[in-house]
This record gives C-alpha cells, structure tokens and sequence, in this order.
C-alpha cells in the first residue's frame, strides 16, 4: 500500500509501485486535469507538483511518491477560487486547444513558487520542456510575467493595508 497526500487529502493506493503516477491519478483517483502526452517526460502535459517542485507524472513511478505530497491541476485552484495563473490564463485567452494546458499551469506555478518575479529569459529556460501544438508561447510567457508582477504588487500593497488595519482596531 502506498500513501501520500493528493491535493491536500492523505490517500493511499494498492496499484503497481511501478505504475506511473499519472496513471494513478487518472484512473484511480478519477482527476483527469492533467494529460497524457509523449508518455517520455519529454511534452509537460502529464505535470504535477511533487513536494513543490514540477514533475513529469508519465515516468514517474508512483512508489516515488510514498509519504510525499503531490499536487495536481485540480488541487492548485476551484472554479470558484483561481490561482493566480489560471486567472491570467483566462484573462489573457491563453489556450487554444487547451490540451497541454494544465502542465503549462503547473511549470508556471512551480516557477512563481521559486522566482515570484521571473524575466522572459527565466520563463524560456522553466518552460523549455512544456510543448504546446498551438503556439500559445506568447501568451503563455505574458500569463506568467504578469502574473509574477501581479503577485509583487500584492505582497508590496499588503503590509500597509494589515498595519492600517491594526492601526485601526487601536483606535
């Protein structure tokens, strides 16, 4: 039995420990956000979080994950509560097709994790193994720039809004 956190949820499986964790969450799991692709690790679409960090879930073994945490499409926003990403993406009309989409997001996603306000340059070297058929990169590489700079004037904005706040429980 192999356990691990899905989307914030401890689940565990009995499937194969050498079934690709893509597999794993589509089938057993029923969340079918992210795609099959290349089944290689070599398109992006199957991407996923684990721990944190974007991972091609088409090669990786699901007894890779065991007492880990992995985080798909489904878990990284709601309908009715965007990530940040999926917000740009739809105000943007990022997609085409939309296939490759959700692995597109979850690169992105792990890239703001770790460089909140990335250049064109840092974009093209995080998103290099992320293929989209429809030629999307523009505005995929616009969706994550703003997005960071959307997200810096956030946090720069909200210090002075919580300290106006205590300020005014003070009072």
């Amino acid at each position: 039995m192999i356990q691990f956190e899905l989307n914030g949820r401890q689940v565990s499986t009995d499937d194969d420990p050498a079934t690709p964790l893509l597999w794993v969450v589509r089938d057993t799991f029923k969340l079918k956000g992210s795609k099959f692709g290349c089944g290689a690790g070599l398109c992006g679409a199957c991407t996923m979080h684990l721990d944190g960090q974007a991972v091609r879930t088409c090669i990786t073994p699901i007894s890779a994950v065991a007492g880990k945490s992995v985080t798909t499409i489904e878990g990284l926003g709601t309908p009715d509560n965007l990530h940040p990403l999926q917000a740009a993406w739809h105000d943007l009309s990022v997609p085409q097709c939309g296939y490759c989409q959700s692995g597109q997001i979850m690169s992105a996603a792990a890239l703001l994790a770790q460089n909140p306000n990335p250049d064109e340059a840092d974009v093209d070297t995080a998103m290099a193994g992320n293929i989209c058929r429809c030629g999307c990169y523009p505005r995929i590489k616009k969706a994550i720039i703003e997005t960071g700079a959307r997200s810096l004037a956030y946090e720069a904005a909200a210090p002075a809004g919580l300290q106006r706040a205590a300020e005014e429980e003070q009072v």
